[in-house]
């Protein structure tokens, strides 16, 4: 029987802890979106759009009565879904293009998987010297320290050491298990504090020979920080765009908030849970996509990095909160948490809440979503 739980919240602000609209301010000010606000694993079946009709198809119109107009794509190896609810089918579908090349841009900026990114030139260089990268990277990476910082260091973009020995990645997933001796000898090569961040020079240094950075549990929620600003620019009030686990809406659709909903962790194809948002992102983490089973063990691509091993407290984690960017970390760094931990940090920030499945099935939701998630079924109880 699958237990509920809601936390009591008290100050959400703890002086150690910055708000995460203040460490955006730098991207906000480039990026504006709704109401002034500072924007905020993955999973491409985590959130689940109920409204009906979402994805049907959009005759040729140009200006008529607001209705959906839709777009995919695939981009940062995830798809992704723009939808806009307008009446000018010509602007939004500019707006989707300037989207989908943003996408393009960054995925070349930040993929381990594209010779001569910048990320993977920050990798050629580890432990020789500092290497002049865009702002978007430094962006990213300062986005990521604060979210290791507030995580004790179980968000930590330097995890990659790991990647050529877990291969979870689409392009080289294999289902192979490394020895624990190959894990022990990368674990002195993960530590966020020894990326260093020159602004002034536009630099970034991998201090140990060896590191590897990896933007994979951050770089769509910045993504789609950039792609809400190019919308809203263009006009647009009223709109979802998801990649793969990681989701915005604006505004509403059809004069409602949008309907969203959790997946199931052991049942993907199913929603046990959902919230109608506006303005607002929507980041789920889970043990469910980029997994196998071998001998009754799951294994999965959210590393704890002071073990090199799966995280094995919850099964999925779901934020909810102004920023895309924070969201998609802190819902990586929560799953490695843990329920108890994860659920005292998401009361802690301001700005944020969250959904909570963890490893014996419980639900736990966070005070703030207290009337506001509605429990449709139990999750699935399976390993």
């Amino acid at each position: 029987m699958t237990n509920f739980h809601c936390k009591s919240r008290g100050s959400r602000r703890l002086e150690t802890l910055p708000d995460p609209l203040w460490i955006l301010g730098r991207v906000a000010k480039r990026f504006p979106t709704p109401c002034g606000k500072v924007p905020g694993g993955r999973v491409g079946l985590a959130a689940l759009v109920l409204a009906a009709g979402f994805f049907a198809a959009c005759s040729a119109r140009s200006l008529s009565s607001p209705h959906a107009v839709d777009r995919t794509a695939t981009a940062m190896g995830s798809d992704l879904r723009l939808t806009a609810w307008t009446g000018d089918d010509d602007a939004a579908n500019r707006a989707f293009d300037a989207v989908v090349a943003e996408f393009e841009h960054l995925d070349a900026l930040m993929s381990v998987w594209r010779p001569g990114s910048d990320v993977e030139r920050i990798n050629a260089a580890a432990g020789d010297r500092a290497v002049a990268v865009s702002a978007e990277v430094r962006e990213a990476l300062r986005a990521a320290r604060h979210v290791s910082e507030w995580t004790g260091g179980k968000f930590d973009v330097t995890f990659a050491a790991l990647s050529d020995i877990w291969k979870f990645d689409y392009q080289n997933q294999d289902g192979s298990v490394p020895a624990p001796d190959a894990i022990r000898a990368r674990l002195s090569l993960i530590d966020y504090r020894a990326i260093e961040i020159d602004d002034r020079a536009a630099t970034v240094f991998a201090r140990r020979k060896g590191m590897r950075v990896h933007l994979g549990g951050i770089g769509k929620g910045y993504a789609i920080e950039r792609a809400v600003g190019i919308l809203r620019r263009a006009g647009l009030r009223d709109f979802l765009i998801q990649a793969g686990g990681d989701l915005y809406v604006a505004g509403r659709k059809d004069g409602r908030p949008w309907r969203l909903g959790i997946a199931d962790p052991r049942r993907p194809d199913r929603t046990f849970a959902t919230i109608d948002l506006s303005d607002s992102t929507f980041s789920t983490s889970g043990d469910y996509s980029r997994a196998f089973i071998r001998d009754g063990v799951r294994y999965h691509h959210i590393l704890d990095p002071a073990t090199g091993q799966p995280a094995r407290l919850c099964r999925s984690v779901t934020i909810v909160a102004d920023s895309p960017t924070i969201a998609d970390g802190l819902s990586t760094g929560v799953f490695v948490l843990g329920p108890e931990a994860g659920m005292a940090l998401i009361e802690r920030l301001p700005n944020v809440d969250g959904v909570i499945v963890s490893a014996k099935n419980e639900v736990l939701v966070s005070s703030g979503l207290k009337g506001k998630l509605a429990i449709v079924a139990e999750p699935t109880d399976a390993p």
